[in-house]
């Protein structure tokens, strides 16, 4: 079967989705429509309308847009029901109901950034750089009752050097992405006849070209939603782990400590930190405290010191953190708040 004649509707809503919806836009793959998140309120008084980055590529390119509130109204199962999509492609959007994920023949596939069954969950792309992987990637596989458990259909490995960040990553992932998503319907329009589809037996096609998620002898790593209380730097561990950490969360959300005076009972202050560098310089103090040398900051981890590079004072712009010494008197005086001081 072609891959023209495949009646396809899209979910996303980031623009890690746009990035995939754009490739089969431009290569000639029959997206007949797009669902997306309904537009989020934004302002300070919450009084603007602002579309998903999905939604605004859609409408540039003359597809038709739903925004359920709820997954399961029957006003929208109804009108997706009227595109008579054969396939559904999902990338980074949210939860399906059954009576969605198995409306279409050809079933519904979703484009994971991970190498399931590794990192289920909704941040895959930083827990795998805040635990210090080597190598993620991404998977297509077909939803099923359970969140990211369904049959693999491809996978593709991505490597993460030591000092990228999660917008590396990201970067990287959203690109691959787009593209094990066009293989994957590929994969799919090469397994059907070339006309009549009378009599074909898609269930079994769908299960000849994928595999079940392989558990055997693996200790599996979640990656749950990160919330602001999860990027808080616990200074008492290794200066690797702290490494890691920062960049896993680097650019955004950025991770962030409370700066304290020791001498006095001056309110702390949050700083973001959104780079850091490791080094094989011993720790020489209790943990979180800092060592200013040659205009260059370090803190004290539980093993080494790791410098400091790139910080940002809440309520200011970004700094290096020769800016931020320049800015900041009696630096001696202060600590990083290790996570298990009340």
């Amino acid at each position: 079967m072609k891959k023209e004649n495949i009646r396809i509707v899209f979910m996303g809503t980031p623009e890690f989705a746009v990035e995939s919806l754009k490739s089969l836009v431009e290569n000639g793959y029959n997206v007949v429509a797009v669902v997306t998140q309904p537009d989020k309120p934004v302002g300070r008084h919450q009084d603007k309308l602002q579309p998903s980055a999905v939604k605004q590529y859609a409408l540039e390119h003359d597809l038709p847009v739903l925004q359920p509130e709820k997954m399961k109204d029957a006003n929208f199962i109804e009108e997706l029901r009227s595109y008579h999509a054969d396939l559904q492609v999902v990338v980074a959007f949210r939860m399906l109901p059954e009576v969605v994920w198995a409306m279409p023949r050809l079933g519904t596939f979703n484009v994971h950034a991970a190498l399931l069954p590794q990192y289920r969950g909704a941040a895959p792309i930083n827990w795998a750089v805040i635990n210090g992987e080597t190598e993620t990637g991404v998977t297509t596989f077909f939803l099923d009752k359970d969140i990211d458990t369904g049959r693999i259909i491809m996978q593709k490995p991505f490597a993460i050097p030591d000092t990228a960040d999660v917008e590396y990553v990201y970067d990287g992932l959203m690109h691959l992405g787009a593209d094990i998503a066009r293989q994957t319907i590929d994969l799919i329009a090469s397994k059907l006849p070339e006309e009549d589809l009378t009599g074909v037996d898609f269930p079994h096609i769908l299960e000849e070209i994928s595999v079940p998620q392989d558990y055997e002898d693996k200790v599996l790593h979640a990656a749950p939603k990160i919330f602001k209380e999860t990027c808080v730097i616990n200074w008492n561990q290794s200066a690797k782990t702290v490494y890691d950490f920062v960049r896993g969360l680097s650019p955004y959300p950025g991770t962030w400590s409370e700066l304290y005076n020791e001498n006095s009972n001056i309110k702390p202050v949050v700083i973001k930190i959104f780079k850091t560098a490791k080094t094989e310089q011993s720790a020489v103090d209790a943990v979180g405290t800092l060592v200013v040398r040659k205009n260059q900051l370090y803190v004290n981890t539980s093993d080494y010191l790791l410098e400091l590079l790139e910080l940002q004072v809440s309520g200011k712009k970004r700094m290096d953190a020769r800016a931020f010494l320049n800015g900041f008197k009696d630096i001696d005086s202060y600590r990083f708040k290790p996570v298990d001081i009340k």
